[in-house]
């Protein structure tokens, strides 16, 4: 019996809820639908917020909740809930209380993939791994299918899928909370605070993350970065090979930066893969998302093929893009950096201080660490959002105790319109504008992409 036969057999003639109505869940309906389920598609939003799908998904059969009361009377058999709800919510207890199954696409799709599956997680950097992952099998001439964060939802193209492909994913601590399956081989870029608006506690955040190993098979991997000291103590929990990588120190197992080389060591056994000249992305956290990514992929693919991307993969869009140079000033858009590390990170990419746009939603993460790394690394800060004042607080505290950044300056800004033109208005010959907003984008855009997505179109506009 193939993968779509099961996934048929599991949803053929139930009566299924779809909670959440985006870009995961649409194609996620559509199959549904075509393998002869009875769909309820629910959502916050209301009809006006959701637009023309609405009146697509009726026309197919689709009975619609929408709004405030979106969860009330759920009675379906299974329940997709999306990443962004959490199971606990009091309805879908209630609902599985009656005898409802309550799952996800990515849980299903992991109980029915026939094929090899390496997954990516982490605070930061995922992304980027992932797409290099990806990229590696792809030169090598492999069979792959990207999916989870990026990529399309893989669930409702499960026969397009064959047991000698590889499936290469970006989860989410969303996505990796209810998870009762781990890929065959599994990859931790990093932890640090995240996501502390959704999840009760930084040890629930943890804990999500772990389940990317927690089931793993003996025969499977698990990448770790040494030097996160919380990824690092993952290894007492781990029954697999654990295959480290680290920018700082030389491992016995795993892949490593040694000056300007990057080499892998297996059951004693050097190989140089190539030198970090050969990596056309800027910054040493992208050195160390390579890392990984060889890690990950060490026996699969070859040093050719690992070079010939390191060459040619400019960047993931919102991972710091450069948008264009305008008087000889460069614009980077980073509306990746949803948290105070990551900004830390982009910092230090540049050896000369920038003009930083900062600020967003709040997400209940700490903003202290931040205050040094912008008294050392910016020369004007524009803050925006609602997280202004944390970062400004922080950077008061750090000047309290530091000689540097004691002439930087500080501009309040209320709209993407106003930043940009300030910054444009600030910048001399040589300068660097960076986006890099340090917390969500929810209070002004729906998500990272509209964000970064507005900061290019005003700046190309310039």
């Amino acid at each position: 019996m193939t993968a779509i036969d099961k996934f048929k057999r599991l949803v053929n003639g139930k009566k299924i809820d779809v909670i959440g109505i985006g870009i995961s869940n649409t194609p996620l309906i559509d199959k549904l639908l075509q393998l002869g389920a009875l769909v309820c598609a629910r959502d916050k939003k209301t009809k006006d917020e959701l637009g023309e799908i609405t009146n697509e998904l009726i026309s197919k059969g689709v009975h619609l909740f929408l709004g405030e009361h979106y969860l009330e009377n759920i009675d379906g058999d299974i329940i997709f809930r999306s990443p962004g709800i959490r199971f606990d919510k009091n309805e879908l207890l209630q609902a599985t209380k009656k005898g409802a199954i309550l799952t996800s696409e990515m849980e299903v799709f992991f109980e029915l993939c026939p094929c090899k599956i390496i997954a990516v997680t982490g605070s930061d950097g995922k992304t980027t791994t992932t797409t290099i992952i990806y990229k590696f099998l792809e030169k090598q001439g492999i069979k792959c299918h990207l999916g989870g964060n990026i990529g399309k939802p893989l669930l409702p193209y499960l026969d397009e899928i064959s047991k000698n492909d590889i499936v290469v994913l970006e989860l989410s601590s969303f996505q990796l909370q209810t998870m009762k399956k781990s890929p065959n081989i599994a990859v931790i870029t990093n932890i640090t605070p995240n996501h502390l608006d959704w999840h009760s506690s930084y040890e629930e955040y943890i804990t999500s993350k772990k389940n990317i190993f927690l089931f793993q098979k003996k025969d499977d991997r698990l990448v770790l970065n040494f030097n996160n000291e919380i990824t690092n103590s993952f290894q007492d929990e781990a029954i697999v090979e654990v295959f480290s990588f680290s920018s700082a120190k030389k491992l016995e197992n795993g892949v490593y930066l040694e000056n300007d080389k990057i080499i892998a060591v297996k059951d004693g056994k050097e190989n140089i893969i190539m030198s970090t000249k050969d990596i056309i992305l800027v910054g040493k956290h992208n050195t160390e998302n390579y890392l990984a990514a060889i890690c990950a992929t060490y026996g699969l693919v070859s040093n050719e093929s690992i070079k010939a991307v390191a060459k040619e993969f400019g960047g993931v869009q919102h991972r710091l893009e450069l948008v264009r140079e305008l008087n000889s000033v460069k614009y980077y858009n980073s509306s990746i950096d949803s948290s105070p590390n990551r900004t830390i990170i982009t910092l230090s990419t540049f050896s000369d201080k920038v003009i930083l746009i900062c600020g967003g939603k709040d997400k209940g993460i700490p903003y202290d660490t931040i205050g040094e790394p912008i008294a050392k690394n910016v020369k004007i800060l524009l803050t925006i959002g609602k997280t202004a004042d944390k970062i400004e607080n922080s950077l008061k505290k750090a000047l309290e105790k530091t000689n540097e950044g004691k002439d930087i300056e500080v501009i309040r800004c209320f709209s993407y319109e106003e930043v940009v033109k300030t910054a444009f208005n600030k910048a001399k010959k040589g300068d660097i504008v960076l986006l890099s907003p340090a917390s969500t984008s929810f209070d002004m855009f729906s998500n990272f992409e509209e964000r970064g997505d507005t900061f290019k179109r005003l700046v190309n506009s310039l």
